[in-house]
């Protein structure tokens, strides 16, 4: 029998479960995060955040003695990163006293993430470069509304299409992209709709997951392509952007292709769970 200690936390209600892996022995298997995630039979979550030392990480090559943030989808598939992970994964080291602050530098698989607990509870992340590439692919929704969207890297790919109506698109099943090669590994799709000056609503449907309450990283790709654009009417100019989503709000700072995101994040839960035999 199978028992681990878990925490559950979100931020901007993107929720996440936490499990303390310092030596790597766990070893979930994708069914496992399945479980795990599962909101009905498990504990229920968008991802599952193993914290575990980066020496153990055969993929990770820089500093041995970091906490590496091991991210699954809920589907149970590797995901290179999480913005909103990413400060939930720091909340969690700084309340168990496994990091010290205000700034913890966390290993990922899209590089190092350097992370600030700020005064009033925010923390603040250090996203790295963003890259908006040129040209478009075509987004369409279940309920069938077709968008040209903008290819965004920020150390995981997303496309943002800017619609009006945002709240009112289905993303029930995930949309589809033409040309279907564009992201042959799958994408995570933004629909942005400005609200006014660097400021737009997101929604967003994640791969791997569906669509959730916010995506750290989506909205760090929506305030880069609306900028590209000229949506909210600050073409190419540094600042900071405010993004709502379902969830809440964060803001996006962007100077030059560099980005820091910044929002809420949430303990909820500590506990122990019972994972079913394999």
């Amino acid at each position: 029998m199978r028992r681990w200690r878990f925490s559950k936390g979100h931020g901007t209600q993107n929720d996440f479960v936490v499990l303390l892996d310092r030596e790597n022995v766990l070893d979930p298997s994708d069914e496992d995060v399945r479980w795990l995630c599962d909101r009905r039979a498990g504990i229920g979550g968008d991802g599952l955040l193993r914290a575990v030392m980066a020496r153990h990480v055969p993929e990770w090559d820089g500093d041995p003695g970091l906490w590496f943030m091991d991210y699954r989808n809920a589907d149970g598939s590797v995901a290179q990163m999480c913005g909103n992970g990413v400060r939930v994964f720091v909340r969690y080291l700084l309340d168990q006293g496994l990091a010290t602050g205000p700034t913890v530098d966390v290993a990922t698989r899209a590089g190092l993430k350097p992370a600030t607990a700020l005064p009033d509870g925010r923390v603040r992340v250090g996203m790295g470069r963003v890259a908006v590439a040129p040209g478009t692919v075509r987004v369409t929704t279940a309920g069938g509304s077709a968008y040209d969207a903008t290819s965004v890297d920020v150390g995981n790919p997303h496309a943002v299409s800017v619609v009006t109506g945002v709240g009112s698109l289905d993303l029930t099943r995930e949309p589809r992209w033409e040309p279907a090669e564009a992201f042959g590994e799958g994408v995570n799709l933004e629909f942005v709709e400005p609200l006014g000056e660097r400021h737009v609503a997101m929604r967003v449907h994640e791969r791997g997951v569906g669509e959730t309450r916010s995506c750290g990283t989506g909205t760090v790709a929506a305030a880069a392509a609306a900028r590209a654009l000229g949506v909210g009417g600050a073409s190419g100019g540094d600042g900071v952007w405010t993004v709502d989503v379902p969830g809440g709000r964060v803001e996006v700072e962007l100077v030059g292709d560099e980005a820091h995101l910044t929002g809420p994040a949430v303990l909820v839960a500590h506990g122990e769970v019972t994972l079913p035999p394999r």
